[in-house]
């Protein structure tokens, strides 16, 4: 009787297995084929086979909804979206004025749309909040939207400052939405996996624009002098976008090659490492290859024994008190320097790029002074280093350096919160490693903490994080594994 009935337990997880697979094909089909129909060059056939399209779109939603549970087809429609935002804009591009519909952006109003469905079925939103245990971040993100909002009130362009806060809020919608639907281990290993996959993609399409010396229309770079042509770009604008995203990536392949146990898989995890540190010495991106060896670094530190780890730390932590005592007169002269008053400068000087950028801190730190510390308005220091600008920065009106792009944006609170909540993450995780954990616990604890590490440091390469899409899948990686790691534990509580 028992044996009967452990087979039927069996027989269902693996039909709900195989539906769970073939709604995922099902979705992925589908995208694939209104990307073809938008590449279409003839009108009259594109709309033709969209006609045809939304009629298959139908009948698959009938069939799913007969087959597949509205969390599987949540998880479901959740594993494309992730996979579309490394994509960024390259696939599918919609203008309409001022804001441009992409597949990932596509993809999110449909992910929100099932997960209204999904909600209503199981009984409202007020369960799924209950459950979850990072309730406080969950919180700062929905007071950081609202402050933004309520910012455009003194920003001096509210159609930039629109603009901004919906990049805000596309960001924080994708995280809410992750944290709801990802709540195992083994959804958070499909994550990890999609990651690994899509990272290669672009991997290849790097070495493609390295090689052959092509790039994709969606460069900065396309069309332009030959000896930037090698430049790997991918499919983001610049070279210092994908070097941000490799520099994260790097840890993902480096956990997976450590945790799993199969030799070919380690090997083709480290090739793949290996060849996104060297990606990102061909993007010449100085922040991004910092990011990669800090990230290394401290990977190399987590795997020291406990007692020489915290004999390493506390040298590490002498040594760098007594360097700030060493050369404490250079580093009070450089802060003084940075947090100086406005200067006046020639039009016609051409300041170095590290100068460019020092100015660019400066002239941020000088807007932030001057807001009594709130913030310039949702997305608007590029307008006030355009239209007013205290520092020469060489015609560049993006701060790049995210804390700082925050900060100035609004303002001493929400610049220090995010850094509190990105290093009580951390904490958390650190945490959770330091306990006795599993192989797969341990694959998304590493590859969460020392890819948080790289990107603290790499974040400061890019003109700007907030259209960067992967930040908000990295940071939505980050919450879930946190918020299912402590999920996990709270349930091996109430089970002893």
């Amino acid at each position: 009787m028992m044996n009967e009935k452990k087979l039927t337990q069996y027989k269902y997880r693996l039909t709900g297995h195989r539906v769970f697979i073939e709604a995922t094909a099902m979705i992925s089909v589908m995208t694939a084929a209104l990307i073809m129909i938008y590449w279409i060059g003839n009108t009259w056939m594109q709309m033709m086979l969209s006609l045809i399209w939304i009629c298959f779109a139908v009948l698959a939603a009938l069939y799913l909804k007969e087959r597949v549970t509205s969390a599987d087809l949540l998880t479901s429609v959740m594993y494309v979206f992730i996979a579309s935002t490394f994509l960024n804009q390259a696939l599918l591009s919609i203008s309409a004025g001022s804001f441009t519909l992409f597949l990932y952006r596509l993809l999110l109003l449909v992910c929100m749309a099932v997960f209204l469905v999904h909600a209503a079925r199981t009984g409202g939103f007020g369960h799924l909040w209950a459950a979850s245990p990072i309730k406080g971040t969950l919180l700062f993100l929905l007071f950081w939207l609202a402050y933004a909002a309520v910012s455009l009130i003194w920003s001096w362009s509210i159609i930039e400052g629109m603009k901004y806060l919906l990049l805000l809020g596309i960001g924080i919608a994708f995280l809410f939405l992750a944290v709801f639907t990802f709540t195992t281990v083994r959804q958070m290993l499909v994550f990890h996996l999609i990651w690994l996959v899509m990272s290669g993609v672009l991997i290849f399409i790097g070495l493609i624009n390295h090689f052959a010396r092509i790039q994709l229309p969606t460069s900065s770079l396309y069309g332009g002098p030959d000896y930037k042509q090698g430049y790997p770009t991918a499919v983001f604008t610049n070279q210092n976008d994908f070097a941000t995203l490799l520099a994260i990536a790097v840890f993902f392949y480096l956990a997976a090659a450590r945790n799993i146990r199969q030799p070919l898989i380690r090997l083709i995890n480290l090739l793949l490492a290996g060849l996104s540190v060297w990606l990102i010495v061909l993007t010449e991106s100085r922040a991004s290859l910092l990011g990669a060896v800090a990230g290394i670094a401290f990977y190399l530190f987590l795997m020291l024994p406990e007692k020489t780890r915290k004999g390493v730390f506390w040298a590490g932590v002498a040594a760098a008190l007594t360097g700030m005592v060493v050369f404490s007169g250079k580093l009070f002269e450089k802060l003084q320097n940075v947090l100086g008053g406005p200067a006046v400068f020639s039009v016609n000087e051409n300041p170095s790029s590290n100068t460019v950028r020092m100015n660019l801190l400066k002239s941020a730190w000088h807007y932030l002074g001057d807001s009594f510390g709130f913030g310039t308005g949702a997305g608007n220091i590029p307008v006030y280093l355009e239209h007013q600008p205290v520092r020469n920065t060489d015609q560049i009106f993006e701060v790049h350096n995210w804390l700082m792009e925050l900060t100035g944006n609004f303002g001493f609170l929400f610049g220090a919160g995010y850094l509190a909540m990105y290093l009580a993450l951390f904490a958390a995780l650190l945490k959770i490693h330091s306990g006795k954990i599993g192989r797969s616990t341990r694959l998304l604890v590493e590859t969460c903490m020392t890819a948080q590490v790289a990107f603290l440091v790499s974040s400061i390469s890019p003109s700007s994080v907030s259209n960067l899409y992967f930040h908000w899948v990295f940071l939505g990686f980050v919450l879930c594994t946190v918020s299912v790691l402590y999920q996990s534990k709270s349930r091996e509580r109430l089970s002893e």
